[in-house]
């Protein structure tokens, strides 16, 4: 009785000791890899991407891992990079760009990739269609042709008598010729001459300023893609300024770094809604079902310095519809 007593209790402290040890064990925490090009470079939008994790209760390091690779002007890294994301098992990889999607998606198969923006996910065989993605990719696209239409209105806007623009544009990239037919329609309504200078690497840059002072535009409106425009956006902000041309560019950095004028979609936002879709996947979610989204908010930033550098006096009524003037 006595013995069978004792095997008793040791069971019942056997049990509990198991218990206790198992109620102890961490959860594990969810480790998200992120493929970009510098911090420096996209500091902004990563803290848009960690508030729109906080938002949802998210905090990098207490719930949350994250593991930042960015190729630091190195493009020909990412596929190592992304490989690297690969080999650490992370949950889920946020890519910063188009480059960054496609090394990651020559990477894996399996792990869920989530473009942070993107400006053709379809064209660029990223995903089957918008509404349903089909694969291991979803999250944020910029395919927005109807911007390049605006950006000749404000061009317009700022020159009054604008007759002659300039529009870099890269052939290669996709959604390149729809934005260029939206341009030719705006052109047209206003009786503006466009002249189109292909720019499909670095050595191209400065031949497109020469060409376009040489045919007398007087503004240029810049649509180039991939990583020439992010690489080399100081050297052509400095062109602009020497040829003494007013740049509409396509995003914040460019007139961040000295550029005249933007007004496209707010990355920031998009990184922050990025968030969205680690909280989706992370809860169980597959990137095939969950649509890639539009942008929602657009912005208007002008560098009122760079516009004195090359002489020019902004209309009250355009400074007094930006979102930022910088000065």
């Amino acid at each position: 009785m006595n013995k069978n007593l004792g095997l008793f209790v040791l069971a019942i402290v056997f049990l509990t000791t198991v218990s206790l040890v198992g109620a102890q064990q961490p959860t594990k925490m969810p480790r998200i890899g992120y493929l970009g090009t510098s911090p420096s470079a996209i500091a902004a939008r990563i803290e848009a991407f960690r508030q729109g994790l906080r938002e949802l209760g998210y905090v990098e390091g207490k719930n949350i891992f994250i593991e930042w690779r960015h190729v630091e002007g190195k493009p020909e890294r990412m596929s190592e990079l992304a490989a690297e994301l690969v080999r650490l098992k992370v949950d889920i990889i946020i890519t910063g760009g188009p480059p960054a999607t496609r090394a990651a998606k020559e990477a894996t198969v399996t792990i869920p990739i989530v473009m942070t923006q993107d400006t053709d996910p379809v064209g660029n065989g990223f995903v089957a269609s918008l509404a349903r993605p089909g694969g291991n990719i979803t999250g944020l696209a910029t395919l927005r042709p109807e911007i390049r239409g605006k950006q000749l209105e404000l061009l317009k806007e700022v020159i009054p008598k604008l007759s002659r623009v300039a529009v870099f544009g890269t052939s290669t990239a996709p959604g390149n010729a729809q934005s260029l037919k939206e341009i030719e329609l705006v052109a047209k309504a206003f009786g503006v001459q466009l002249q189109y200078l292909d720019v499909l690497g670095p050595k191209d840059i400065e031949t497109a300023f020469r060409a376009a002072s040489k045919e007398r535009a007087e503004a240029v409106l810049m649509m180039v893609a991939g990583t020439v425009a992010g690489a080399h956006r100081t050297e052509i902000t400095d062109l602009a300024v020497k040829s003494r041309l007013p740049v509409i560019y396509p995003g914040r950095p460019s007139v961040e770094a000295g550029g005249l004028m933007t007004y496209g979609v707010n990355l920031n936002d998009l990184d922050r809604r990025a968030a969205t879709y680690v909280d989706k996947i992370l809860k169980g979610a597959k990137p095939a079902d969950l649509p890639v989204e539009q942008p929602k908010k657009f912005e208007l930033i002008i560098n009122l310095k760079a516009a004195k550098q090359i002489g020019l006096t902004i209309p009250p009524n355009v400074l007094a519809r930006a979102d930022k003037v910088i000065k």
